[in-house]
């Protein structure tokens, strides 16, 4: 738990403020693309522009959590924590990547950044919607 702790604050407290003036936040996928055809088990790469990330339960200003929308039709509330199921997946450990099953056919994935709290920011950040086919 030290270890976890440990970068967690190495995490957190070496994020240099990335957005500036102007700039607005963008969330989006770097793997897959819209499009792809991908394997049943395949690996999602997390992008976020403009803020930094940080885990569940750490308040720090511009930074945020991601939250995966799998074959979600009308996105959840914005001013609510987004609820826990198998379609919103939660990454509150920090993590800018993980590796899905899906079974076989079109699927749609979409990212939304959450607070510390599992919150949308006040403007949500949210990445396009993809559409991916699993093979």
């Amino acid at each position: 738990m030290k270890l976890a702790a440990l970068i967690y604050a190495v995490l957190i407290f070496s994020i240099p403020a990335l957005a500036t003036a102007g700039d607005d936040p963008s969330l989006y996928f770097i793997t897959p693309q819209d499009g792809d055809v991908v394997s049943s088990e395949f690996t999602i790469q997390f992008g976020l522009r403009g803020m930094g990330v940080a885990p569940a339960g750490v308040e720090k200003d511009k930074t945020g959590h991601h939250h995966l929308l799998i074959d979600v039709d009308v996105l959840p509330p914005m001013d609510a924590p987004l609820p826990k199921s198998d379609q919103v997946r939660h990454f509150g450990g920090g993590q800018t990547e993980t590796t899905l099953t899906l079974p076989p056919g079109k699927h749609t994935l979409q990212l939304v950044l959450g607070n510390y709290a599992h919150i949308p920011h006040k403007a949500p950040v949210i990445s396009k919607k993809i559409t991916i086919t699993v093979k």
